[in-house]
């Protein structure tokens, strides 16, 4: 069963929503592609599994002093897409790939495209890190939580961040 809270972050308020006691779901404040509410679930408090575990986790990332995460997770899409959510997960700490070196480590060059459209799909971002996913020219490219917020995100990853 399916259920949510919402949290407060550096980066807005985040919806966490959770099936049975893995995290499922992640969403910032006015994302893209964020599922209806109604798909959440009753809201639960804050202190339930796994949202505070989440919680803190996030904190300690916030602050620097987290650099994985270890959070259950349930990603539910397409095969390829879970394929795609999983390589972002081995992408390290304060390191970015571009869409087509994802798209070569999963042996397929020619689906940069295609990798792009997974990653804007994600739906546990940045405990998924599709921020830290950029531009063949190293520009900052498209992201479902807005430009700004992929700024921040590896700026604080790279010990940059100005709050």
């Amino acid at each position: 069963m399916r259920h949510h809270t919402v949290i407060d972050s550096p980066y807005g308020r985040l919806t966490l929503v959770a099936e049975d006691d893995a995290l499922c779901g992640l969403y910032m404040p006015d994302q893209r592609h964020r599922p209806a509410q109604e798909t959440f679930g009753p809201r639960s408090p804050a202190q339930d599994p796994p949202f505070a575990e989440t919680a803190a986790q996030l904190g300690a990332y916030f602050t620097g002093d987290l650099t994985t995460f270890t959070v259950p997770l349930t990603l539910q899409g397409t095969p390829f897409q879970r394929t795609v959510w999983n390589s972002l997960r081995a992408i390290p700490y304060g390191e970015t790939r571009t869409y087509g070196e994802l798209a070569a480590a999963l042996g397929n060059p020619a689906a940069s495209r295609a990798v792009g459209l997974a990653n804007g799909r994600n739906p546990v971002g940045i405990i998924v890190p599709c921020h830290r996913v950029i531009g063949a020219s190293g520009s900052l490219t498209g992201y479902g939580g807005g430009l700004p917020r992929k700024r921040r995100l590896l700026d604080l990853e790279r010990g940059t961040a100005l709050f």
